[in-house]
């Protein structure tokens, strides 16, 4: 009798066990310190495989691959080799899975559930609010040599009327039009600022993002820059543009294309660079790991050793363009290094992508030194990812030598990468902070643009 209970009682639980559906979509939010980020996954199971996506919305990271994804015995977990992460979880009788979300070392707790989760606060105080008081329509425009539609907003001071218009260029990561970015929405502050003052405004998707066409991840700084050309050859075929005042505002990487698609351009009436690099790649990914390192509390010896070790790998990345061969001589490089054949498998996938092996050998003061039109120049003085005093200086010298006597270049106190009033201009701030774009930056942009 008691084995016959005991068999009943197996088959109970097996039955509860299989009965478990994990496909569709889940909805998390990871909480690290005051910063809040939206992580979604997507879950299929073919035969019996598991594989999945993942989203982090408030990054504009769509359909992330995951490298392994298992369910067993109500157990979840999943691999992302890419960022090395690792999620560990249960699935528990109220159809949530809870766990720990692992991230280089860093574990914090995470719960998915079936029900979207909201951030604490969705609108930003600056976020502008429907009705707007001037003209916004939804647009399309093609990038032929490409072969893709790219998806964007177009706003005007009025639906009649030809006004100075400018293109906004986002930074780095798959971002949509809005320049989304944990809870702000710097793009669609920016170009609501600049409408109601008169000039229009232009912001697409990125390439593969969102309602744009075309493959990110295979792409390149320079191919963001043909992206743009397009946009400029919409606008050339508008009514309501002034065609003798269009000009590009880049932000970060869109500071480095901004002056490649004004370089080759007799359509760019000026250029404004917003934390716009004018420092050689692998010098600036160096920079940004020694300080936003230091802001998070990594030993000086520490900081050393990495600068050491990446100096390193940049050295063979620009002695090396054949991808083939720079995977094998990195992964020679990194193995005596870090002895972890994970960690190997992981740097040298993230320096051997298309974006980053161009990135680290590339030099944006080549083509700046090539710029004649009006430039307006502006960092944060606390920006850890753009160092300011270097690079505002670099800019002046390329731009003197150059003999551009038109531009302005502007270091503005207290302010980060984001161009956030801030304490520190650690990343960690950025979401916490309320403001999305200091109120004095919108006007220094506006006021220039008018003058011109």
């Amino acid at each position: 009798m008691k084995n016959r209970f005991l068999i009943v009682c197996l088959l109970v639980s097996f039955t509860s066990i299989y009965s478990q559906d994990i496909t569709g979509k889940w909805f998390g939010v990871l909480k690290m310190n005051k910063i809040e980020l939206r992580i979604n996954m997507n879950i299929v199971k073919t035969d019996s495989v598991y594989s999945s996506t993942m989203d982090s919305p408030d990054q504009g990271a769509k359909g992330i691959f995951v490298d392994s994804t298992e369910f067993k015995d109500s157990h979840f977990r999943f691999k992302i080799m890419k960022g090395n992460i690792e999620f560990k979880g249960v699935y528990t009788a109220d159809n949530l899975i809870k766990g720990e979300f692992i991230q280089r070392g860093t574990s914090i707790p995470l719960e998915f559930g079936r029900v979207e989760f909201g951030l604490a606060e969705k609108r930003k105080p600056q976020d502008p609010i429907q009705p707007y008081p001037y003209y916004s329509e939804e647009v399309k425009f093609k990038n032929k040599k490409e072969g893709i539609s790219l998806a964007g907003t177009l706003t005007l001071p009025s639906k009649k009327g030809k006004f100075p218009v400018v293109v906004l260029i986002s930074g780095s990561g798959s971002q949509n039009r809005d320049e989304e970015i944990l809870g702000h929405k710097p793009f669609l502050v920016l170009s609501d600022y600049l409408t109601r003052n008169g000039v229009g405004v232009l912001r697409f998707d990125d390439r593969g993002s969102f309602k744009s066409e075309g493959d990110y991840k295979s792409s390149t700084t320079q191919d963001f820059a043909e992206d743009v050309d397009a946009a400029i050859q919409y606008l050339m075929k508008r009514k309501e543009v002034d065609k003798k005042k269009v000009g590009l505002i880049g932000h970060s990487e869109g500071g480095v294309i901004a002056p490649i698609v004004a370089a080759r351009s007799k359509n760019i009436s000026f250029i404004v660079l917003m934390a716009g690099s004018a420092i050689p790649g692998g010098d600036l990914l160096l920079l940004q790991q020694e300080l936003i390192g230091r802001s998070q509390g990594v030993s000086e010896e520490n900081l050393s050793m990495i600068k050491t070790m990446n100096k390193g790998a940049y050295a063979i990345m620009s002695a090396n363009k054949d991808t083939s061969l720079l995977k094998i001589e990195l992964t020679n490089y990194y193995q005596p290094i870090l002895q972890d054949e994970e960690m190997v498998e992981l740097y040298v996938s993230q320096l051997s992508s298309p974006w980053m092996s161009n990135f680290i050998v590339y030099d944006p003061r080549i083509v700046l030194s090539q710029i004649k039109c009006p430039v307006l120049a502006l960092n944060g003085e606390k920006d850890l990812q753009v160092p300011s005093k270097v690079n505002l200086e670099s800019i002046r010298s390329i731009l003197e030598i150059n003999g551009n006597s038109d531009f302005t270049i502007k270091e503005i106190p207290s302010l980060n990468h984001l161009f956030q009033e801030c304490e520190t201009g650690s990343v960690a701030e950025y979401s916490s902070i309320e403001q999305t774009i200091s109120p004095m930056v919108l006007a220094i942009i506006s006021n220039w643009i008018k003058s011109k």
